[in-house]
């Protein structure tokens, strides 16, 4: 028998047999999730059989008391496991209760974490079935303080640490992955962790829990999914300080050798998965991920969330805004405060909405755009000291200094906070846009909730009821002159899930700004009246696997209009193939 344990534990024949199939967006289905159901049996392999403590050990398999009478007796389970026989919806009940008794989020992501790494498929059918209660907790907010203290929380490692130790070594390291098929890298280096700044390391939070997000609400494999922290190391003192820091001690690279080590991660990543794996870079600094983004577009499949699918979630709020405010998008005028990554990304996904929209150049739309940084409003007389990314931004206009004077020239009926600091749209500002505008459109997007711009019961207050507002973390639903307003959260995870899963199925090889423009106007289809009668720009997240197959249809149906997906034929049907693709959760049964 033991001759015929190869490739993870399949024969040579099966496994030529299993390249031969199609299944799961086309990506061999290693653990037979895709056809483990009530009736068809899979076997749970690892290099042999898994049975007895093994078993139980293994999150791909373990089920906890919800193993049969059959299951113990075949898998050597007998008195591993009280005599109690759960079903996955009582287990579930059961750890809901117990999340619910914690009063503090970090006691929750901590409980959530600990349940990932023993029960896999108990882990994201609880985030599914209350992905409004628990995104949140495995996602910003609560993830910023698990970043900001994951030395003090790391139990074993949750995804790839690459440090300049391994310089020269990376596609050795990539190759101690247990996962030969992965679909998806989020990769970080920690140096501007949300609004948080430089936590090195311990940045290892934000992909690990991006990807949770990935397979939990787009649907992708867990099996298929790589966390990566790249370690240069860190300038925050206090990490450098502290005995316990689990990164390098070092203050941080740059230049060359930085750009040799993610040169040679991103060789040895298309190296080792191939062409059409998806490197989604996650929380660098701005002037690496503006770089990182233009030198790798044109030769991999990447995305990052920061700059692109913060734009393009943004930009589908401000779509499904207009059924409220009226007009088109040209007609409007936006103000940003903050011109980093996101503030320049969203702008510019805006001026290519516009553009497409009226057949304009975007040289020309682009003046429909302000953006006030550090120094003030950006603008010609500036042009000279003002970084590469922010130039295109520079309009003709006299210095102005500080943001309320900025509202009160440019007079804006869209103000978008992207700055990282907290508490800059004052009651001053808040209400001059209210001032010039019946309905203000206020978008305070920055994270975690410290950081945020304003609250929501700020921005409803001080426009008398009038605005219509949305976050970048959640805020609670705000009562105002006997009318209760539900905030919206223009976030990430509503687009990157469904997006990554179009960019899979399709096959596609490059990302284009079609692509994010059609995931744009996806998701503010998805926006009903019953949402706008309440003020809301987004559908709320119960719903969000529907919303992910709408978008991946979406995205793929672009893809394969600019001849960019390799995965032929095109399916017919492109929404429901992207629901067929998606992973269950669900228990199967073992033989």
């Amino acid at each position: 028998m033991a001759s015929s344990m190869m490739n993870g534990g399949y024969s040579v024949e099966e496994e030529e047999k299993k390249k031969n199939v199609n299944v799961g967006g086309g990506v061999e289905d290693v653990y037979g999730e895709d056809n483990a159901t009530e009736d068809q049996f899979a076997t749970p392999w690892t290099v042999s059989v898994a049975s007895g403590y093994t078993l139980l050990r293994d999150p791909h398999y373990n089920k906890g008391l919800a193993f049969s009478e059959k299951e113990r007796d075949a898998h050597y389970l007998r008195g591993l496991l009280p005599p109690a026989i759960f079903t996955q919806e009582l287990q579930e009940k059961k750890l809901m209760q117990s999340l619910r008794q914690y009063k503090v989020p970090l006691q929750r992501y901590v409980a959530m974490m600990d349940l990932q790494e023993r029960n896999e498929k108990l882990f994201y059918k609880l985030l599914i079935d209350n992905v409004e209660e628990l995104l949140p907790v495995v996602y910003t907010p609560t993830v910023g303080e698990a970043c900001q203290k994951y030395g003090s929380i790391f139990r074993r490692p949750q995804g790839l640490y690459i440090s300049l130790k391994e310089k020269g070594k990376i596609l050795e390291v990539l190759k101690n992955w247990p996962e030969r098929n992965i679909q998806v890298i989020v990769v970080t280096d920690g140096e501007r962790i949300l609004g948080l700044g430089d936590l090195g390391c311990q940045g290892m939070g934000i992909p690990v829990g991006k990807l949770s997000l990935y397979t939990a609400l787009g649907g992708l494999r867990p099996s298929a999914c790589l966390p990566v922290t790249i370690d240069v190391g860190t300038n925050n003192e206090q990490l450098l300080n502290d005995e316990f820091y689990i990164g390098l001690k070092q203050r941080r690279a740059t230049g060359q050798e930085y750009a040799e080590l993610l040169e040679e991660f991103m060789t040895a990543v298309k190296q080792n998965y191939g062409e059409k794996v998806l490197v989604q870079f996650e929380d660098f600094a701005n002037h690496n991920a503006f770089e990182l983004l233009t030198k790798y577009s044109p030769t991999h499949l990447v995305f990052n969330d920061d700059i692109q699918g913060t734009a393009s979630v943004v930009l589908a709020g401000l779509l499904a805004a207009l059924k409220l405010v009226g007009g088109t998008l040209a007609d409007h005028k936006f103000l940003f405060l903050g011109a980093g990554e996101a503030g320049t990304g969203i702008a510019e996904l805006i001026a290519l909405e516009i553009s497409k929209q009226i057949k304009a150049p975007i040289e020309e739309t682009r003046k429909k755009i302000w953006l006030v940084d550090s120094k003030g409003l950006i603008v010609n007389s500036r042009k000279e000291s003002l970084q590469h990314f922010k130039k295109p931004w520079a309009h003709e206009h006299e210095p102005v200094k500080g943001l309320l004077d900025a509202v009160k020239a440019i007079k804006p009926t869209v103000l978008i906070g992207s700055s990282g600091v907290g508490k800059t749209f004052t009651k001053e500002v808040v209400k001059a846009m209210a001032s010039f505008n019946e309905k203000p459109l206020i978008l305070a997007l920055s994270n975690p909730t410290s950081q945020s711009e304003c609250t929501a019961e700020e921005a409803y207050t001080w426009s008398e009821g009038r605005a219509i507002f949305a976050s970048g973390s959640p805020f609670d639903p705000v009562e105002y002159d006997g009318k209760v307003f539900v905030p919206g959260q223009a976030n990430n995870a509503y687009i990157f899930p469904g997006f990554g899963l179009g960019l899979i199925m399709s096959g596609a090889i490059r990302v284009h700004n079609d692509l994010l423009l059609a995931a744009s106007e996806a998701l503010a289809a998805q926006v009903k009246q019953e949402h706008f009668d309440k003020g809301l720009i987004y559908p709320p997240f119960s719903n969000i696997r529907k919303i992910s197959a709408q978008i991946a249809a979406k995205v793929a149906a672009k893809a394969y209009e600019l001849g960019l997906a390799s995965r032929l034929p095109r399916p017919k049907d492109l929404v429901q193939h992207a629901e067929s693709c998606m992973y269950s959760p669900v228990y199967g049964c073992y033989r």
